[in-house]
C-alpha cells in the first residue's frame, strides 16, 4: 500500500465512545508497544537499521517503520484520523475538517538512535482544534514515560516497560506530578545535541548576559521539552527547523505542567494541523 493509501486508511472520521482519559490510555499502550518494536532492533547488536534518506535528507530506519505500523494500527480503532511523520499527510483540504486528530512521531531522535545514543522517544499527541489536549512521550531505553491529560495534569512515570499492563489510573498514581520541585540550581537552558546552530548560540549568549551563572544541558529529541516541563530546566530555545510531530506530544506535557511552547517571533503558542506542517522557531518556557 502506498504511503498516501495509509494516510487515507487512517484518515477516516468515524468515532467510538471513548472519553479523553480512555483515549490517553490507548495512546500510552500504543507508545509502549511502539517502543518495544524499537528496542527489539536497538538491543540486537547484529541488527541492520536499514537506514534510508527521506526527501529532506533526514534518516529513516526499519525501527521507525515498525513502530509506526504498530502505533497506527492501535490508534486506528479510535476512529480519529492520524497525522504521522512516516505517513504521507492527507491534503490540507481534508485535514482542515479534522477537529480532533492524533499526531505521531514513532521514533523522535532517529539520529541519536542510529548513533546508539539513548536520547530517542516515541511521541503521540491528541490535538483538538489545533491545541494538544493529551500527550505521551516514552523513553524506551530509560523505561520512562511522560503522560499528560487535560484536566488531570502532567506526570513522569519511571520503570514503565513496553509490556506494562498497568492502566492509566495506575500509571498516574505511580507517577510524579509535574513540575517537580525546582531545587537549588542555576537558571538552566536546554539545547539540542544535533541542531545547535549559530542563532541558538546567540540566544544562549543573551541569556547568559542576564544570568551569568547560566547552566546548559544538551539532550536529544522531545526530552528537551520534557525537562522544562518537569522543572529541571527553565527554557529551551529552538531556532532550527522542526515539524508538528516533533513537538505536539511534548507540548501537551508542557501545557499540563504549567509551561508552554511559544513562537520566538511574537510569543503566541504553537498550533497544530496547519496547512504548512513546519513549526516556526519557538521557545519552551
Amino acid at each position: 500500500m502506498s504511503t498516501y493509501g495509509l494516510a487515507f486508511q487512517y484518515g477516516h472520521t468515524n468515532r467510538i465512545g471513548m472519553d479523553l482519559h480512555a483515549l490517553t490510555e490507548r495512546a500510552v499502550i500504543s507508545a509502549l508497544r511502539g517502543g518495544g518494536r524499537i528496542m527489539e532492533i536497538y538491543d540486537d547488536p547484529g541488527a541492520d537499521f536499514e537506514v534510508e534518506r527521506k526527501a529532506d535528507d533526514s534518516p529513516l530506519t526499519v525501527a521507525d517503520r515498525r513502530a509506526n505500523e504498530t502505533i497506527c494500527d492501535m490508534l486506528a480503532s479510535t476512529g480519529i484520523p492520524i497525522l504521522s511523520e512516516e505517513i504521507a499527510a492527507a491534503p490540507y483540504e481534508t485535514r482542515a475538517s479534522w477537529e480532533r486528530l492524533w499526531i505521531v512521531d514513532p521514533l523522535d531522535g532517529t539520529k541519536e538512535f542510529i548513533k546508539r545514543r539513548d536520547d530517542f522517544t516515541v511521541n503521540i499527541a491528541l490535538v483538538e482544534n489545533g491545541v494538544p489536549v493529551a500527550g505521551v512521550v516514552y523513553l524506551p531505553v530509560f523505561d520512562t514515560l511522560y503522560v499528560a491529560v487535560k484536566g488531570e495534569g502532567s506526570f513522569r512515570v519511571e520503570g514503565v516497560r513496553p509490556d506494562s499492563a498497568l492502566s492509566l489510573d495506575e500509571l498516574l498514581a505511580a507517577g510524579m506530578p509535574l513540575p517537580l520541585p525546582r531545587g537549588d540550581r542555576p537558571y538552566t537552558c536546554v539545547a539540542s545535541v544535533s541542531h545547535l546552530n549559530d542563532d541558538t548560540r546567540r540566544f544562549i549568549d543573551g541569556l547568559r548576559a542576564v544570568h551569568p551563572d547560566l547552566a546548559t544541558v544538551s539532550r536529544g529529541s522531545s526530552i528537551k521539552i520534557c525537562l522544562v516541563a518537569e522543572g529541571r530546566a527553565d527554557i529551551y530555545p529552538r531556532m532550527a527547523p522542526t515539524m508538528e510531530w516533533d513537538t505536539a506530544a511534548g507540548h501537551a506535557v508542557a501545557l499540563m505542567a504549567g509551561c508552554d511552547i511559544v513562537r520566538a517571533d511574537d510569543g503566541t503558542p504553537l498550533t497544530y494541523n496547519k496547512r504548512d506542517l513546519h513549526n516556526p522557531r519557538f521557545i519552551v518556557k
